[in-house]
C-alpha cells in the first residue's frame, strides 16, 4: 500500500480544500466589501473583481505542466505560500495613494496562484482516492471549501467591519488581509507533513517543444471525449445565474434604502454571510449523502433545483425590503443550503463524467475552468445591470437565468455509470 493510501483522507481533505476556498472567497466576496468600504464604485468593483478571477477559467492552459514536473504536492505547497505572501502585499498596499491599482494587481497574482493550487489539489484528490472514496468525501470537500467562505466573511470581513469603527477601514482591512496571509502560510507548513504526494510526474519533459506537444495532446484528447460539447454547455449554464447574483447580493444588503438596498453595515453583512456559509456546509454534506444513496444521475435534477430555485429569496427581499434582520438571515440560509446541496453535484459530475482518462488532473482543470465561464461574464456585467435596472428588476433577471440551467440538468447525457472504476 502506498503512502497516499496510508494517510487518512480526513486529515488532509478538509484543510487543503479550505486552503483552496479561501483565496477564491477573498477575491470574489470579501474584496467586494473591502473596496466598498474604501469608497470604490459598484461598477468598478464588480468589473475588476470579476476580471481577476480569469485565472480560474484559463488554468487549463498551464495545467498540463503540473502533470510533468515533481509531484502534485509540490505545487500545492508552493502556491499556498505564494498566496499567503500575496495577501500580505495586498494588506500593505491599502494605505498607498493608488491602493486600488496595487491591491488589484496583488489580487491578480493571488488568483493565478490560487488557480494553480486548485489544479494540484484536485489532482491529489483524484489520484489518491478511489471513485468510491471520491463520492464519499465530496461532501467533505465542498464543506471545507465553503468553511473558507464562512471565515472570510463572518471572520475576517466581520473583524474588518468592527475594527473600522475605531481605526478606519484601510487599517482594519490591512489587518484582516494580513491575517489571511499568515493563515495560508501556516497551512502550507501543515500540508508539508500531512498531504499525500498525489503521484509523481507522468511525463519526462526534455524540451519546450515536448511540453507544447503534451499540452496539445491534453487539449485534443479533452475535446475528443464523448458528449463533451453537451457537458461543456451544462457546466457553463449550471452557475450562470449564480454569477449574476454573487457580487450584487452583498452590495444590495449594504446599499441604502433610498437606493433600493437594505442599508446594513459591513459587520452585519459579514455575519449574515458567515451564517450562510455554515448553511452551505450543511447543504454540502447533505448533498454528498444524497448522491451516495441515489447515484449522481438520479440525483442531478434535484440538485439543480436546489441550487437555482432559492435565488427567489433575493427577489423577495428586494420586493419587500424587510426591516427585520431575521428575514435576511432566513433568506441567505435558505439560498446557501440549496447552493451547497446542488454544488457538490456539479463537482462530482466533472470529476466522474469529464475527468476520466489519461490526463485526469488536467482534464478536471479544463472542466472547472470552463465552469467559471458561467460566472465571470455574468459577474462582470452584474454591476452595470443592477445600476441600470434597480435591484428588484435585476433579481427577476437572475430568476430567468436559472431556466437554462434547469433544462441543461434535465437533458445532459451521462457517459459513465455512477460506479465507474476508471
Amino acid at each position: 500500500m502506498n503512502k497516499s493510501k496510508q494517510l487518512l483522507p480526513a486529515l488532509w481533505i478538509p484543510s487543503v480544500y479550505f486552503a483552496m476556498g479561501l483565496p477564491f472567497a477573498l477575491v470574489t466576496m470579501a474584496s467586494v466589501l473591502m473596496y466598498e468600504d474604501l469608497g470604490v464604485s459598484d461598477a468598478r468593483i464588480t468589473f475588476w473583481t470579476a476580471l481577476i478571477t480569469l485565472p480560474w477559467t484559463f488554468k487549463p492552459i498551464w495545467s498540463p505542466l503540473l502533470e510533468m514536473f515533481k509531484t502534485k504536492k509540490h505545487f500545492v505547497l508552493a502556491t499556498q505560500w505564494i498566496t499567503g505572501i500575496s495577501l500580505v502585499f495586498v494588506a500593505f498596499s491599502l494605505h498607498l495613494p493608488s491602493f486600488f491599482q496595487y491591491s488589484i494587481a496583488f489580487f491578480a497574482l493571488l488568483a493565478f496562484s490560487g488557480a494553480t493550487h486548485d489544479i494540484a489539489t484536485d489532482g491529489v484528490y483524484i489520484s489518491a482516492l478511489t471513485p468510491q472514496e471520491q463520492a464519499k468525501y465530496i461532501g467533505w470537500q465542498g464543506a471545507a471549501y465553503n468553511i473558507a467562505k464562512f471565515l472570510s466573511m463572518s471572520g475576517f470581513a466581520y473583524l474588518a467591519g468592527e475594527l473600522s469603527k475605531t481605526m478606519g477601514p484601510a487599517t482594519a482591512w490591512m489587518w484582516a488581509m494580513a491575517s489571511c496571509g499568515a493563515l495560508m502560510i501556516l497551512l502550507g507548513f501543515y500540508h508539508l507533513k500531512m498531504l499525500p504526494s498525489g503521484g509523481s510526474s507522468t511525463h519526462e519533459v526534455t524540451s519546450l517543444k515536448d511540453g507544447f506537444n503534451t499540452l496539445l495532446e491534453v487539449i485534443r484528447t479533452f475535446f475528443q471525449k464523448k458528449m463533451i460539447i453537451w457537458h461543456i454547455v451544462f457546466i457553463i449554464l449550471y452557475r450562470f445565474a449564480e454569477g449574476l447574483a454573487l457580487k450584487i447580493v452583498p452590495l444590495f444588503l449594504k446599499a441604502s434604502t433610498a437606493d433600493g438596498g437594505l442599508g446594513f453595515d459591513t459587520s452585519t453583512v459579514a455575519s449574515v454571510y458567515g451564517a450562510g456559509s455554515i448553511s452551505f456546509v450543511a447543504g454540502s454534506l447533505l448533498g454528498g449523502y444524497f448522491i451516495s444513496k441515489r447515484g449522481l444521475k438520479r440525483s442531478l435534477m434535484y440538485l439543480a433545483l436546489a441550487f437555482n430555485v432559492p435565488f427567489v429569496c433575493y427577489f423577495l427581499l428586494s420586493l419587500f425590503r424587510p426591516d427585520n434582520i431575521a428575514w435576511v438571515y432566513a433568506s441567505v440560509l435558505t439560498e446557501w443550503l440549496g447552493y451547497g446541496f446542488g454544488f457538490v453535484g456539479l463537482m462530482l459530475f466533472m470529476m466522474q463524467q469529464v475527468a476520466p482518462g489519461k490526463y485526469k488532473m488536467a482534464h478536471y482543470a479544463f472542466a472547472s475552468g470552463i465552469m467559471n465561464l458561467g460566472i465571470i461574464p455574468s459577474g462582470m456585467i452584474s454591476g452595470w445591470m443592477s445600476d441600470l435596472l434597480g435591484y428588484k428588476e435585476f433579481f427577476i433577471w437572475v430568476l430567468i437565468a436559472t431556466i437554462p440551467a434547469l433544462l441543461a440538468a434535465r437533458f445532459v447525457p451521462f457517459v459513465y455509470s455512477d460506479d465507474n472504476k476508471q
